[in-house]
């Protein structure tokens, strides 16, 4: 074997052939680690492979067409026929030689990410398992072309035929689709699960997406080997045609290439019963196909049967959905994920809405509801303004299927009051969000609408008002919560006088707020200006969720309570540093220095307050006097940090025991920001200095041999 392999890789970088191979490789690499990763600054390589994972359908049929057809054309392949060596050996060694050649650009890509990890934070997990799934495409497409080479002496044909097949493979889960929308039957079905197993493409965009499988792997290798002994059973046929026994040991071989072809899919089909939770691991840096600490609590504590259905036939199912409703199903026996083909089955989401869903969507079932989570919802969007086409930056299909199910498995469903009226913030649509996904109702009232708060509130929000409540809308509010009545108020600074709202509303609670805005001098405490504070976070059952990380509160206020009144408790949640003070006139937010005017800290910034009325009754608010800390920009900052916060707060109020919120998870980790110097430098060396490296190699070592 050893012979053979050496013979193989010198006739490729002897002749024109290897060169070439990998120069267009590196050159492809090149354009698209420039474009993508040095301009754009995408932080892994997985959208280059991507990229060009297409030009191995053309690279690969050069590479292979002439390993056993060019022999057989010119009767050389007469030396294999009665070499005393195994077939298997000969195969063997042929294939490693191309699989050599094809790992010398794959190694110099494996490169490429130690060089982008200085620049910034860098997908490495991503980078390196897609790198791996390039790498055994490649290897699959070698064995094909290997396999198609001996079947044929014409070198054209089996380039074609390699072509073919690789081409095949790469457009098959698109034809899995077409076929799956246009069939009406199980045949399609069986058709397109048959189908799937020649989708070579497919493997590897599921480890590019950053979530290693088993099951992509043993696929690569159990394919490639079985391609391989194919390979080998085709030329020991024509080794022993001459000896009079072609006919039965032609079937001999055929017998086992149907074994080899039964064990293969068999291996493959068996790892589809095996939970993912063995067989797969999320290598991205955010963690976002695995499910979250506060959703396996959850799905513990899951006593109602709960169904989801997927509108979509499981050959055009979005994988990545697919997995997060996989690890739902092998977290807790009591869901079940049930794919339903919209194309056969037109009218079953008339059962549960009137509004066609989108394909993909999901339609959860329990015992007290259903509820639709549409397939627009699982992404999040933003608008790109380079090229002015929205793009998904987050998936929240997690969150999405934790919600529905909460609410389907609830007998009863919270509700909470947004009071408007008073000049107060609007939430954006991502806190609005968190208010669903918490399994709460909203609605917006305006106190001077209404005699009362409604008696069904569970809650009412008091978000950063402007103008102060009149004494009518404060006797509203103060009678709600004298009737066991909870609240989350954010006080705001403002220079209109807000008597009422702070001294009878927050007062109720035994609680006032410091005069000015507190200005943080701890660098540690603030981001970019000492206005914009990085509070401690005091550990409790609310701030559990953000205890690992940091909440972004601009434009605070100090809080004081009275921790001597017997009728009141209060817990602290977001404090500042001892050195931290309170500016009394913040003079348009520019000045930060302390003047003997100005209030000295700590303070307290966020807290939780119980109020005993009597007779077993509590009043619980929770406070937190940032008025900018619920905005989408301020959650920008520390990702993801206060909506997990909003919605454990929300939480606390309704009383649970914890909060149901997963908020979404984001793709983004930071662009990588590379110097005009080095990326010239790095784009040159990787378009035009390693491709014409290659080129001037293998044409100087192909020009000696001619004049040899």
């Amino acid at each position: 074997m050893t012979a053979v392999y050496k013979r193989e890789l010198k006739s490729f970088f002897y002749t024109f052939v290897g060169w070439l191979f990998v120069a267009a490789l590196l050159f492809m690499m090149g354009i698209y680690f420039t474009v993508l990763n040095m301009y754009a600054g995408y932080p892994t390589i997985s959208y280059v492979l991507q990229s060009i994972v297409f030009l191995l359908i053309v690279a690969v049929p050069v590479l292979t067409m002439r390993a056993f057809s060019q022999e057989r054309k010119y009767k050389t392949d007469q030396l294999i026929l009665t070499a005393p060596v195994s077939v298997g050996r000969i195969v063997l060694g042929k294939y490693l030689a191309l699989v050599t050649v094809f790992a010398i650009p794959t190694v110099i890509m494996g490169i490429v990410p130690l060089f982008l990890m200085q620049a910034g934070p860098f997908q490495t997990g991503i980078s390196y398992i897609s790198l791996l799934g390039f790498f055994l495409y490649g290897c699959l497409g070698l064995a094909v072309g290997l396999f198609l080479s001996s079947l044929t002496e014409s070198v054209v044909i089996s380039a074609v035929l390699t072509f073919t097949a690789l081409f095949l493979g790469y457009i098959m889960s698109g034809l899995c689709s077409i076929i799956s929308g246009f069939g009406t039957t199980r045949i399609a079905e069986y058709v397109t699960k048959f189908l799937y197993c020649f989708d070579m493409v497919g493997r590897f965009d599921a480890l590019s997406s950053g979530y290693f499988q088993v099951e992509a792997v043993v696929y690569y290798v159990s394919f490639t080997a079985f391609v391989l002994f194919c390979t080998v059973q085709s030329i020991q046929k024509r080794r022993y045609v001459v000896s009079g026994k072609g006919i039965r040991l032609g079937a001999y071989s055929v017998i086992h290439i149907f074994v080899a072809a039964a064990v293969t899919i068999g291996v493959n089909l068996a790892l589809n019963y095996v939970p993912d939770r063995y067989t797969s691991v999320d290598v991205t840096a955010n963690k976002i196909y695995t499910l979250t600490e506060d959703t396996k609590k959850f799905l513990e504590n899951l006593e109602q049967d709960v169904t989801v259905y997927v509108l979509a036939d499981e050959a055009s199912k979005d994988a990545d959905l697919d997995k997060t409703l996989r690890q739902f199903e092998g977290m807790s026996g009591h869901i079940k994920v049930e794919y339903v083909n919209p194309v056969s089955n037109p009218m079953f989401y008339y059962k549960y809405t009137d509004t066609e869903p989108t394909v993909n969507s999901l339609i959860v079932t329990g015992m007290y509801d259903n509820v639709v989570v549409d397939y627009s919802d699982i992404y999040v969007y933003e608008l790109n303004y380079a090229t002015y086409q929205n793009q998904v930056t987050g998936y929240d299909g997690e969150g999405q299927i934790v919600s529905a199910i909460a609410r389907v498995s609830s007998e009863e469903i919270p509700k909470f009051y947004i009071i408007t009226g008073h000049g107060e913030l609007d939430f954006d649509e991502r806190f609005l969000n968190a208010i669903e996904k918490e399994n709460i109702t909203y609605e917006e009232i305006s106190l001077n609408g209404v005699d009362a708060i409604p008696q069904d509130a569970d809650g009412v929000i008091l978000n950063a008002p402007t103008s102060d409540y009149s004494q009518e809308d404060v006797k509203k509010v103060l009678d709600y919560l004298g009737q066991g009545g909870n609240a989350l108020i954010v006080p705001t600074w403002t220079v209109e006088s807000m008597e009422r709202f702070e001294q009878q509303i927050l007062g109720y609670y035994g609680v006032s707020v410091a005069e000015g805005m507190v200005v943080e001098e701890d660098r540690n405490y603030y981001y970019q200006i000492p206005y914009f504070l990085l509070p401690e976070i005091v550990y409790d059952t609310v701030t559990e969720k953000v205890a690992d990380g940091m909440v972004f509160a601009p434009l605070s206020r100090g809080l004081y309570y009275d921790e001597e009144n017997l009728d009141m408790y209060y817990q602290p949640l977001l404090t500042t540093s001892d050195s931290a003070f309170s500016k009394r006139e913040p003079s348009g937010g520019e000045d930060y220095g302390r003047s003997d005017s100005d209030i000295d800290g700590p303070f307290v910034i966020g807290m939780k307050a119980e109020r005993n009325i009597g007779d077993g009754e509590v009043s619980r608010a929770v406070i937190v006097a940032s008025e900018q800390i619920f905005t989408a920009a301020a959650d920008d900052v520390v990702p993801g940090y206060n909506v997990k916060l909003f919605g454990s707060m929300l939480s606390s109020l309704a009383r649970r025991e914890f909060s149901m919120s997963v908020p979404v998870k984001y793709y983004d980790i930071g662009n990588l920001a590379f110097s005009a110097q080095t990326l010239t430098v790095a784009a040159v060396i990787a378009v035009f200095v390693l491709p014409a490296g290659c080129l001037v190699a293998g044409f100087v070592i192909w020009l000696r041999r001619r004049k040899k």
